[in-house]
């Protein structure tokens, strides 16, 4: 049985802006008040998704979640007609209400952690959207998360949806961003690499910026998804890179397959985790631990180019991409590092280098963007098919984006009612494209 990696990238949806909501993330403070293109933003993501397709891999489309939240605002006491609730918020909150219009779902990568059929015990594949607690922008989005990916796989005799974690500082879960699967193919046991944070019962964790990802709350998602203990391996991020900035595991690290490339300051206590992960590992493939030093390039070029937050493929006709934002070529460094990487004895091949702007202004990369999910062909066919890029789709979402979105977006626009108006009519057409269903709030009244 064929077994393929889906890639389900995050559309970017229409009040994408830069409220510099994300405390720890360095992109993110940096151009907070900007103005953005929504737009632009939109049809880069599109154009990713489209170049994998083209590279003969599987993509899909993930809905984003409905903003502004309404729904938050009126508990938070605001009350009267829509409108009523924006002006309001923009009054007396308008921090809140940036949390409420921001479109950080786009960064599927934090919409959940999922395990693949071959993995579970059960043998079916297993989703636990994030609660994404250490952010309120964030912590919002969860329920129409879940509610989306239970449009996109809707089979209960191949998949199996769980609730996310408490809303509790002690289960803190950022999702797929901190989670890599090594195997040696995508449809053989692999070895489930969750990479943490902070454990709350131990001393050691940033002093500067928050650990948003607790062991508990992996250990957590271990059991819910049945996965074999011998089979998981926990590896407590390095506190000083969260504090230089690498608020998750993807920043600095990333794995496909028997391929893992991380920097030399990725982890706690670094040799034992490389031992632990070659001592885990038991695919028949060699396993290719690639280790970036801060000599080659710092911490600070990562997080300047977002190199680890690269997309790693493996292409149809055999080798690996990396899937890199063309921020890596203007760091030296990096650029550097990268020519000389598929020119060594490895499985990567080539490096594509693909313009995401607009997202990484916000501080999310390539690999931000997209949420893997394992599919057997069984499983595949038993996903919603009109969330599978096509070349069709391909042009109905474009020309939905050009006919919707706006070109330029600024705090001030937040409180313009006609902004709620234009999100919600696109989303609305959006959920019929995609054959989603009521998903939003707004479509469940």
């Amino acid at each position: 049985m064929n077994y393929y990696e889906v890639n389900f990238d995050g559309l970017v949806g229409p009040t994408h802006n830069y409220a510099g909501l994300s405390y720890g993330n360095v992109a993110s403070k940096a151009n907070a008040s900007l103005f953005s293109n929504p737009k632009q933003a939109a049809l880069q993501g599109l154009e990713k998704m489209r170049a994998l397709s083209q590279l003969g891999l599987y993509q899909g489309v993930f809905a984003p979640n409905a903003r502004p939240d309404i729904k938050t605002l009126r508990a938070l006491g605001f009350s009267g007609s829509d409108s009523d609730v924006i002006s309001q918020a923009a009054k007396a909150e308008p921090q809140l209400l940036k949390a409420c219009y921001s479109a950080s779902s786009m960064w599927t990568a934090n919409a959940a952690t999922i395990s693949p059929s071959c993995d579970t015990k059960d043998g079916k594949v297993h989703f636990t959207p994030a609660n994404l607690n250490n952010k309120l922008h964030r912590a919002i989005e969860a329920e129409t998360t879940s509610r989306i990916l239970q449009a996109v796989f809707t089979d209960e005799e191949y998949f199996a949806h769980h609730p996310s974690l408490p809303q509790h500082s002690l289960f803190g879960d950022e999702g797929a961003a901190n989670h890599t699967r090594l195997t040696d193919a995508y449809g053989h046991s692999g070895l489930a690499i969750f990479v943490y944070g902070e454990d709350i019962h131990s001393h050691v964790k940033p002093q500067k910026f928050p650990a948003r990802q607790t062991l508990q709350a992996s250990q957590a998602v271990a059991r819910g998804h049945q996965l074999n203990p011998k089979q998981c391996l926990y590896i407590q991020q390095n506190p000083d890179v969260i504090d230089e900035g690498v608020f998750h595991n993807d920043v600095i690290a990333i794995g496909n397959e028997n391929v893992f490339l991380f920097h030399q300051k990725a982890f706690y206590e670094q040799a034992a985790a490389v031992h632990a992960i070659r001592q885990s590992y038991t695919g028949s493939r060699p396993l290719h631990l690639i280790e970036v030093s801060q000599a080659d390039v710092s911490v600070e070029d990562a997080v300047q180019s977002y190199i680890f937050n690269s997309q790693l493929v493996s292409l149809p006709g055999g080798g690996m991409a990396l899937i890199a934002p063309s921020e890596c070529q203007q760091v030296n460094s990096v650029e550097t590092y990268l020519s000389a990487l598929k020119s060594a004895s490895n499985p990567v091949d080539d490096i594509i280098y693909l313009d995401v702007k607009q997202s990484m202004r916000n501080g999310g990369g390539p690999a931000c963007l997209r949420l893997r999910v394992t599919l057997s062909e069984q499983e595949l066919a038993a996903s919603n098919q009109s969330c599978i890029l096509t070349d069709s789709l391909y042009q109905e979402l474009v020309t939905w984006v050009s006919k919707y979105y706006r070109d330029r977006l600024c705090e001030q626009d937040l409180a313009d009612p006609q902004l709620l108006v234009e999100s919600y009519t696109a989303l609305d057409e959006l959920t019929k494209i995609l054959s989603l269903g009521s998903v939003y709030d707004f479509q469940r009244i």
